[in-house]
């Protein structure tokens, strides 16, 4: 009765409810995962690391599985909305969390532009004439940013039903493909060397960066210091199995450098079993990339709220309707997408959202060091925090210079937004 009572006065504070399970919540992980990187991504770091991108998918799925159960361990301590954010917020400082924040909004926009083109490259393979991948993108999100409109349960269930569908798709891929698998394709197994491996699972890192978006709907998952650092759990064991067998497959099928000349690598991989599982394939990635971006949004929205919530952005992001949704954080980041997509490049784009992503997951295993009481051992967030800085010496030189301009026009604003918040209140502290 007590705990029904502060739920309910929890919800009236936050005008969020809990209506996401451990199956919602372990879906959101997946797809959020399962998406873009492995229908897209895949082929772009074949071209770096060759045969090797399953030892670069090994590596990603470490450096992912370290900061994971710092993510769990902070979860299971502040099962609070804002995920990162509000850790770095609590733990380390304000202007900490800020800048934790404005890295995940900047790295997320971006690959959800990143997956809007992926879904655009795949559904142009139905269409009987030519068409403009970006404004097929565009229009991609736009249609996402109707869905989250409708609120975080209904967003849910659709999630779960393309996660499910995409997984059934890429198991067919799987079980059709190891037959025709051609060993010969894995020779030479590493063509770059190590430096390739490594530049392929800094892509291949992009793949693997959903699993932190359980824990920004943390005030709208049921029993969240159970549910939700068991999730993130699942979500990247699936994942990593699910990523593994297919790369298997896929260089298997085609070899590596087809993969890397193509736009929609599984489709051409599928192509050489059969026209039927081509179509297949790329009907799972329209499923996959669809539910990236869906819980992309979802998660922008969300980390949006939780700062606006904090004055750390504009009030009207905490406006919520009817149906609990931060409407107003929804069509503004979803509308961003949209235009974005109509002019970014697909690689340049994969490198600056890994440049947001990797500085946020920085700070987030920081922030799980100065936990008092402890789940995992103080390795665990050590290992994550030389992991993302050894991936981010391997991003290229245009990935630093855009990522520390966005940087700096983020302390820029936080000092702004300090400085007027500061002469507000002294000036109506010298009214009173």
């Amino acid at each position: 009765m007590l705990i029904e009572c502060i739920e309910k006065g929890r919800e009236m504070a936050t005008g969020l409810k809990r209506t996401l399970g451990l199956f919602d919540a372990c879906a959101i992980g997946i797809g959020a995962i399962i998406g873009s990187g492995i229908f897209v991504v895949t082929g772009i770091a074949a071209g770096l690391a060759g045969p090797a991108l399953l030892i670069s998918l090994i590596i990603g799925a470490f450096i992912s599985g370290f900061t994971g159960l710092s993510f769990a361990e902070l979860a299971q301590s502040m099962p609070v909305e804002g995920g990162g954010y509000k850790f770095a917020h609590e733990l380390i400082s304000p202007f900490a969390g800020f800048i934790s924040g404005w890295l995940w909004i900047l790295s997320n926009i971006v690959a959800g532009v990143v997956v809007s083109l992926g879904f655009a490259s795949y559904l142009s393979l139905f269409l009987p004439y030519p068409v403009n991948v970006n404004m097929l993108a565009a229009l991609a999100c736009l249609g996402v940013t109707f869905i989250n409109y409708l609120g975080a349960r209904d967003s849910s269930l659709i999630n779960d039903l393309l996660v499910i569908l995409k997984l059934l798709i890429l198991a067919s891929f799987v079980v059709f493909g190891l037959g025709a698998v051609k060993l010969e394709n894995f020779s030479p197994f590493i063509p770059n060397g190590g430096i390739g491996i490594m530049q392929g699972a800094t892509l291949i890192f992009f793949a693997y960066s959903g699993f932190a978006r359980i824990t920004l709907v943390s005030e709208e998952v049921k029993d969240p210091k159970k549910n939700i650092p068991l999730a993130i759990i699942l979500a990247l064991g699936i994942s990593t199995i699910v990523y593994l067998l297919v790369s298997f497959t896929a260089v298997g099928l085609v070899g590596y450098k087809e993969l890397a000349s193509s736009g929609s690598p599984l489709a051409d991989a599928a192509s050489s079993v059969g026209r039927n599982i081509t179509y297949f394939v790329s009907v799972g990635a329209l499923f996959a990339t669809l539910s990236v971006l869906l819980t992309t949004l979802l998660g922008l929205s969300r980390i949006s709220f939780a700062m606006a919530r904090d004055r750390e952005l504009p009030q009207l992001f905490t406006r919520l309707d009817e149906r609990a949704t931060p409407y107003y954080t929804v069509l503004v980041l979803g509308f961003t997408m949209a235009i974005l997509s109509l002019f970014t490049n697909l690689l340049q784009a994969i490198a600056l959202a890994n440049f947001g992503s990797l500085l946020y997951y920085l700070i987030t295993n920081y922030a799980a060091l100065k936990l008092k009481e402890r789940v995992y051992p103080r390795i665990i967030p050590v290992l994550g925090i030389i992991t993302c800085t050894v991936l981010l010496l391997f991003l290229t030189r245009e990935a630093w210079i855009t990522g520390c301009i966005v940087l700096l026009a983020g302390c820029a604003y936080y000092y702004l937004m300090t400085k007027w918040q500061k002469t507000k209140i002294f000036a109506l502290s010298r009214g009173l």
